[in-house]
């Protein structure tokens, strides 16, 4: 079963996505703010992760570069913050996709499938490649 780190640090908004991601078939973990996402990554990697911007103790841009550093695990930014230079720190940052609030939960159902659907870019954790004696 796949897993979803949902890091929001409103309750109604994680509750509906945890609900909505468990009936399509995901294991859902929650997280309220930056550095118990942090933990929970670290604990347990999920299949995806849905990340809020804007979390106490750590916004979701400093969150995403960390787990840059240590994974390629694919990421949907969810957020209320949606202007253009948002939208490309966020994708710049290494978000595999990014969504503004308000949402449709079966659009982020459809969008966390999609995500999961392409094939991991490093599925052997190496970022080496080679081809004949390149």
């Amino acid at each position: 079963m796949k897993s979803i780190l949902i890091v929001e640090d409103e309750e109604a908004i994680a509750r509906v996505l945890g609900a909505y991601l468990k009936k399509a078939g995901f294991q859902v973990t929650l997280a309220a703010d930056g550095r118990t996402a942090l933990e929970a990554f670290e604990a347990a990697p999920p299949s995806l992760i849905l990340l809020d911007i804007n979390l106490p103790n750590m916004d979701g841009f400093e969150l995403l570069g960390l787990i840059r550093e240590k994974s390629s695990c694919p990421v949907i930014m969810l957020t209320a913050r949606d202007s253009i230079g948002d939208r490309l720190a966020g994708l710049d940052g290494g978000a595999d996709d990014y969504m503004s609030k308000p949402f449709i939960p079966e659009e982020v159902v459809a969008r966390v499938n999609a995500v999961l659907r392409r094939p991991s870019q490093w599925s052997d954790g190496s970022r080496k490649r080679h081809y004949g004696r390149l």
